[in-house]
């Protein structure tokens, strides 16, 4: 049975962040929201969360998680790029895009792309994972919440909640954060390129 925690948006209250970090720190799966609506979280390496998050979404070994990283500087210690993306990454982040990176020795292997070493980074524009993540003090494994056989991510925590409640630990319901996917970006050539336009604007990588 999953906890439920109602965390406001703009002020998350401070006592449940705590709360929600040891969740993520015991082994726990959480959903929490994101800018671009709401995604399963786990701790980062932890191999018996992430098949837990597999098993919701019935995703094969091959499936690419995401970290969701607080800042440029904790983006650095797990993804390579130089002076120039650096440049074009602080002018976007925080917001609703998908970064794809060559990994550093730091990403566990289980989280690479078998056969390119890739990662995908994301630093959300949203209060609740923010403190989240500075709470925890390292990045959170994670994956959209896409039911099998769906095509779009739940968007309601209480949907959430009535259907997932004994697959997970926790849902944080941070109210409505969209639905539209983020926009993904290929930083692992010397070429940008974009694989997939969703909420944020392409325009500054094209």
């Amino acid at each position: 049975m999953s906890q439920f925690f109602q965390i406001h948006p703009e002020n998350p209250q401070v006592r449940l962040i705590k709360q929600a970090a040891e969740v993520i720190r015991k082994g726990g799966v959480i959903v929490y929201p994101t800018d671009c609506g709401y995604s399963l979280g786990c701790h980062l390496g932890d191999k018996s969360a992430l098949d837990r998050i597999r098993a919701i979404r019935r995703l094969d070994d091959k499936h690419n998680f995401t970290l969701v990283c607080s800042d440029l500087s904790e983006i650095s210690t797990y993804a390579r790029f130089d002076n120039t993306l650096y440049r074009l990454l602080k002018h976007n982040t925080p917001g609703p895009y998908t970064f794809i990176f060559n990994a550093t020795s730091e990403v566990p292997r289980r989280l690479l792309h078998p056969k390119r070493k890739t990662i995908g980074i994301r630093v959300p524009d949203n209060n609740i994972v923010q403190a989240l993540l500075a709470e925890l003090g390292e990045p959170i494994m994670s994956s959209s919440l896409i039911l099998p056989g769906e095509t779009m991510p739940m968007t309601d925590p209480y949907d959430i909640r009535d259907t997932l409640e004994h697959a997970l630990d926790l849902v944080i319901d941070g109210g409505y954060c969209g639905m539209e996917p983020t926009t993904v970006v290929k930083m692992d050539t010397d070429d940008i390129e974009i694989i997939r336009v969703g909420a944020g604007d392409p325009s500054p990588f094209q």
